[in-house]
């Protein structure tokens, strides 16, 4: 192994155990190994210019290599960071191999409908796509989880108002996404939970927590619908709320999550069957 691999790996370990308080070996593993033959496993993210945003997404994928070991995960993005998917899509394609790409994002955008599935286009189905990773009732599990340890107290005994605060997309299929976050954050805590964007969309985050505050609410939480630390999430500091969460980062639960998109897509594409 060479010395900049041997860092990485260093820094990927020390990142889960201040992020979620364990390590790479403690991170949960499921009842599977991975096999000679099984798919790759395309752990695809966004891309940040983020230092620690970079280190947690790849603490993610270091936890989810621990939780199957013998499954081969491979890192890709979609914009700011290589390497490109596509360019790992076709390189694993023309060395024959198999692959999914499981989008590690938090809803159903541009990035998932058009970036990712024309990184498929010509693999002749030796590579397809899992969903994105929410919404789902795992993430919404992780965010009370989050909020919780900001709070201090479980989220039904906060006497003040929970925003949700989501990255923004003009597409409307990633809107409606964020709508069923709020929808099922709200029915999971018992309570109202209100929407607020990073950008492309109103309200502001700043603008949310200020229409909480108008309606009476003397404390405004927000969780935070994001994977990673960024420019996202250091834009709600300056949002004006009295407690902000930390984004997902390596949530056990999340880890499950992918590997369950993974299986799934094994699963149901009978591409992925043959040698």
């Amino acid at each position: 192994m060479s010395t900049a691999q041997q860092t990485l790996e260093e820094n990927v370990t020390d990142t889960l155990e201040e992020t979620v308080g364990t390590t790479v070996e403690d991170a949960p593993q499921d009842a599977r190994r991975g096999t000679v033959g099984d798919p790759v496993l395309v752990a695809c993210s966004h891309g940040t210019r983020s230092a620690p945003g970079r280190a947690v997404v790849e603490a993610l994928r270091a936890a989810v290599r621990a939780a199957r070991p013998g499954l081969r995960v491979v890192a890709a993005h979609v914009d700011v960071q290589e390497p490109e998917l596509g360019a790992v899509v076709e390189e694993l394609v023309a060395g024959g191999e198999r692959c999914v790409v499981v989008p590690l994002l938090l809803s159903s955008g541009y990035h998932v409908r058009v970036d990712i599935a024309q990184a498929l286009r010509d693999t002749g189905g030796r590579a397809v796509a899992a969903p994105a990773l929410g919404p789902d009732e795992v993430i919404t599990a992780a965010l009370v989880d989050r909020l919780e340890e900001a709070l201090g107290t479980p989220v039904e005994e906060f006497p003040g108002a929970v925003v949700l605060a989501a990255a923004g997309s003009s597409d409307a299929r990633a809107a409606a996404d964020v709508q069923a976050a709020v929808a099922s954050l709200s029915a999971r805590t018992g309570r109202a939970v209100t929407s607020g964007f990073l950008s492309a969309q109103e309200p502001t985050v700043a603008d949310a927590v200020a229409a909480a505050r108008a309606a009476g609410a003397a404390e405004v939480a927000v969780a935070g619908y994001l994977l990673a630390p960024g420019v996202f999430s250091a834009r709600l500091a300056a949002a004006g709320a009295d407690v902000v969460a930390e984004p997902l980062g390596v949530h056990p639960a999340l880890v499950d999550l992918v590997l369950a998109r993974y299986d799934e897509a094994v699963a149901g594409a009978t591409t992925l069957t043959g040698s």
